[in-house]
C-alpha cells in the first residue's frame, strides 16, 4: 500500500471518528452541553453555511442571511403559537416565505458586486430587523415566547437528545445538498461568474440570473436555521436578527473558513464554546473574540479549516520523505477551446 493511500485512509478514518463523536454528544455529554453548545452550534452552522455557499461559490458576501433566518423563524413561531398551526406546517410556511424574500433580495442586490453588494444586503438586514421590532403581530421587541417543536423531537431544554440528532441530520443534508449543487452545471457556472463575470457574460451566460438563483437557493437554508433556532430556544424575537447577530454569522463563517462549507460548523462550534465558557471570565469577551478573529485571519485566511488543510498537506509532505512537488512544465499547455453553446 502506497503512502498516499495510507494517508487517505487515515484521513477518512479520522473523519469517521469525528462524525461518531459528534453523533454521540447527547450520550457522552451533559444535558446542559447538548442544549447550550450542541444545538446552538448546529443551527448557527446552518445559517452560516448559507453565507459560506454564497461567498465561496458565488462571490457574494451577504449580511442578509439573518434577515431570511428571522423571516422564517418569526413566521413559524407566530403561526404555531398564535394561530395554532401544526409546527411542521408552520415551519414549511416560514421557509417558503424566507425563500420568496430571498428571491426578492437577490433580484435587487444581484446587480451589484463587492462592497456595494455587502452594503445592500446590510440594508436589507436592518430593514427586516426594524420591521419585526415595530410590528406587534410578531411581539415587537419582546418577540414570541412558548414556541414548541413537534412532539416527536421532545423537549429541547430538559431532554435535547432527539432535537440534537434532528439538527445534526438537517446539517448533514444541508452540507451534502449545497456540495452537490456546487458540482452541477449550475454550480460550476456560478463559480465562473464568481471568478470572471465579464468572460462568462461574453460566453452567453446570464450573470445576473445565476446570482439571483444562487441567492434564492441559499435562502431556504437560512430559513431552516431560523425555524430550528426558534424550536431550540423556544422563542424568537427581533433581537435574534439584529445587526450584531448578522456580524456574528459573518464572523463565524470567516473563523471556520469562508470558502469551505464545513467551516461554517467549525466556526459555529468555536464561537459557541467561547460564548458558553469564556464569557463569564472577562467583561471584555467581545474584545477577546475580535482578537481571536484577527489572529485566525492573519495566520490562515482560509480559517480554521484552511489551517487544518495546510497542516495535513505538510504532514503528507513530511511522511513522503520531504520530496519536492513536481515542477511545472516549462511550456504552457495549449489552450482548451471553449464552446459558448453549453448549459446556461
Amino acid at each position: 500500500m502506497t503512502m498516499d493511500r495510507m494517508l487517505t485512509l487515515g484521513t477518512r478514518g479520522a473523519l469517521a471518528v469525528v462524525l461518531v463523536v459528534v453523533a454521540l454528544v447527547p450520550v457522552l455529554c451533559t444535558t446542559f452541553f447538548t442544549s447550550q453548545v450542541g444545538l446552538t452550534s448546529l443551527w448557527l452552522g446552518i445559517v452560516a453555511v448559507s453565507l459560506t455557499f454564497l461567498s465561496g461559490y458565488g462571490g457574494m458576501v451577504s449580511l442578509a442571511q439573518t434577515a431570511l433566518f428571522g423571516v422564517a423563524g418569526l413566521i413559524a413561531a407566530r403561526l404555531s403559537v398564535e394561530s395554532g398551526w401544526d409546527p411542521w406546517a408552520a415551519a414549511l410556511a416560514g421557509i417558503l416565505a424566507a425563500t420568496a424574500v430571498g428571491l426578492l433580495f437577490g433580484a435587487v442586490a444581484s446587480g451589484s458586486q463587492g462592497i456595494y453588494f455587502l452594503i445592500i444586503t446590510l440594508a436589507f438586514a436592518q430593514v427586516t430587523y426594524f420591521y419585526f421590532a415595530a410590528v406587534p403581530t410578531f411581539g415587537a421587541h419582546e418577540g414570541i415566547n412558548g414556541v414548541r417543536p413537534p412532539a416527536v423531537l421532545g423537549d429541547p431544554v430538559q431532554d435535547p437528545a432527539r432535537m440534537y440528532w434532528f439538527l445534526l441530520v438537517v446539517s448533514v443534508l444541508a452540507f451534502l445538498g449545497l456540495r452537490h449543487v456546487s458540482r452541477t452545471a449550475f454550480g460550476l457556472a456560478l463559480q465562473g461568474v464568481r471568478d470572471d463575470p465579464v468572460r462568462m457574460a461574453a460566453l452567453g451566460y446570464n450573470v445576473r440570473l445565476h446570482r439571483i438563483l444562487g441567492f434564492t437557493l441559499a435562502a431556504p437554508v437560512a430559513g431552516a436555521a431560523g425555524v430550528l433556532s426558534a424550536w431550540s430556544n423556544t422563542r424568537m424575537s427581533a433581537g435574534s436578527i439584529s445587526l450584531a447577530i448578522a456580524i456574528l454569522v459573518l464572523t463565524t463563517a470567516v473563523i471556520g473558513g469562508l470558502n469551505r462549507l464545513e467551516g461554517a460548523w467549525v466556526g459555529a462550534l468555536i464561537y459557541t464554546l467561547c460564548d458558553t465558557y469564556l464569557r463569564g471570565w472577562t467583561d471584555r469577551f467581545t474584545t477577546w473574540l475580535g482578537v481571536v478573529f484577527l489572529v485566525i485571519v492573519l495566520v490562515s485566511p482560509g480559517g480554521v479549516v484552511g489551517l487544518l488543510g495546510s497542516a495535513g498537506s505538510w504532514l503528507r509532505h513530511r511522511l513522503a520523505g520531504g520530496a519536492p512537488p513536481p515542477a511545472a512544465p516549462s511550456t504552457p499547455a495549449p489552450p482548451v477551446p471553449v464552446s459558448s453553446g453549453g448549459a446556461r
